[in-house]
């Protein structure tokens, strides 16, 4: 019922930056919460920053300083800044949504990942 549309990714070197997007569609009354995970080979999915209603943005300590998250309501977007970028942090990137549907159940929505790579 509600869908996460991203977009940006890629292959970039050490130091330098992308924008990954990511924009929420559907039966969508509410949105609660919006942002940013990732997940690199071997490891557990991790929250890399996420954008609360209370207008609270959480970041993980290995981005603070580096990345920054834009959160739209209006057009139910939110945008994740990464600069500065290091090997490790390569992933697949998933953006995730929660909220209320028009229907008023609550729904927890998740992306189709994005690849990005930082080379050293």
């Amino acid at each position: 019922q509600v869908q996460l549309v991203e977009s940006g990714g890629g292959l970039v070197q050490a130091g330098g930056s992308l924008r990954l997007s990511c924009a929420a569609s559907g039966r969508i009354f509410s949105i609660n919460s919006m942002g940013w995970y990732r997940q690199a080979p071997g490891k557990q999915r991790e929250l890399v920053a996420v954008s609360t209603n209370g207008g609270a943005t959480n970041y993980a300590d290995s981005v603070k300083g580096r990345f920054t998250l834009s959160r739209d309501n209006a057009k139910n977007t939110v945008s994740l800044q990464m600069n500065s970028l290091r090997p490790d942090d390569t992933a697949v990137y998933y953006c995730k949504c929660n909220g209320i549907s028009n229907d008023y159940f609550p729904f927890d929505s998740w992306g189709q990942g994005t690849q990005v790579t930082v080379s050293s």
